[in-house]
């Protein structure tokens, strides 16, 4: 049977509200806001919209509030036609906000409020929406969901990739090894990738050994580095930064639209470069995203 659709995302959904300021207010005072946007994000929602864009069709898993109906983000994933039948409504809870603060020096504080993501825990995976999917990503969100999503996506002979991103400080050693187990691709950037080899006392041929046959860490500026049988690098495409926010989840959906396409792990690593240096063209995650065509022209001239 060949699958409905080419991608699963499993994890947040955000509203993230940008908020520029001059200086940080000390406790018990105020300041201006001088400028304020409400921007789409969350790392799966990211991935899956991105992927879409490029021609995969995706479906998203997200712990959402009842906020999220009728929202223009709502309407933006319908309008792309991404599956959501499996998406965890949560009434009288908002959605995942993400308040980002700026000042003059570009400095930055975040408050973030998992909201309705509070109840990933005690959901039950999405067993249609897994079975439906060629492959499934699991990405920042509640460990405990995304492992017995990845348990469930396991059985069925699922292509499974894994970033825990910011979230990895949530989980145990014990829990981590259970989904590298089950993964057989892990992306970070260098410290996660450090962070996970550090929490669990191994190195890069154990990790791989553990689980994950490869393994993909992006280094900003740098580019990434892919590590399977060989050492693979990538460079990153330089273009005029103005956000880096979301580089890395577009990174991760350019590079499974290539890997899903049978491309080798150099040309996979190439495509998610060229993805991700749209993104930072311009604010936001979900802004700037390219069609295949644009990526494919811009690979052309690199």
């Amino acid at each position: 049977m060949k699958d409905k659709n080419d991608l699963l995302a499993v994890g947040h959904t955000a509203f993230d509200y940008i908020i520029q300021v001059n200086q940080f207010p000390k406790p018990n005072s105020s300041t201006a806001i001088n400028k304020m946007k409400t921007l789409f994000g969350g790392a799966a929602a990211n991935v899956t919209v991105v992927a879409s864009n490029l021609g995969l069709k995706s479906s998203l898993v997200s712990a959402v509030g009842d906020d999220f109906l009728g929202s223009a983000y709502q309407k933006k994933l319908m309008d792309l036609n991404i599956d959501t039948q499996g998406m965890i409504l949560v009434d009288e809870e908002k959605t995942p906000t993400a308040f980002v603060m700026t000042n003059a020096n570009n400095d930055q504080i975040s408050y973030f409020y998992w909201g309705a993501a509070a109840h990933f825990k005690n959901s039950n995976p999405p067993i249609k929406t897994i079975q439906n999917a060629a492959a499934v990503h699991l990405a920042t969100g509640d460990p405990h969901f995304n492992r017995k999503c990845g348990e469930v996506a396991n059985e069925y002979g699922k292509l499974i990739s894994f970033d825990p991103g910011q979230d990895l400080h949530m989980y145990s050693p014990e829990d981590l090894k259970d989904v590298l187990k089950i993964s057989d691709i892990l992306f970070g950037n260098h410290h996660e990738i450090d962070r996970i080899m550090d929490a669990l006392k191994i190195d890069i041929n154990e990790l791989r050994d553990l689980g994950p046959d490869i393994v993909v860490k992006t280094v900003g500026k740098e580019g990434s580095i892919i590590y399977s049988d060989k050492k693979i690098k990538i460079d990153a495409i330089l273009t005029e930064t103005l956000d880096p926010t979301g580089a890395g989840d577009s990174y991760r959906a350019g590079f499974l639209k290539s890997y899903l396409n049978g491309e080798d792990l150099q040309k996979c690593g190439n495509f998610a470069s060229a993805v991700a240096s749209f993104i930072v063209e311009a604010e936001g995650c979900q802004t700037n995203i390219p069609n295949n065509n644009m990526v494919l022209k811009r690979l052309k001239h690199h």
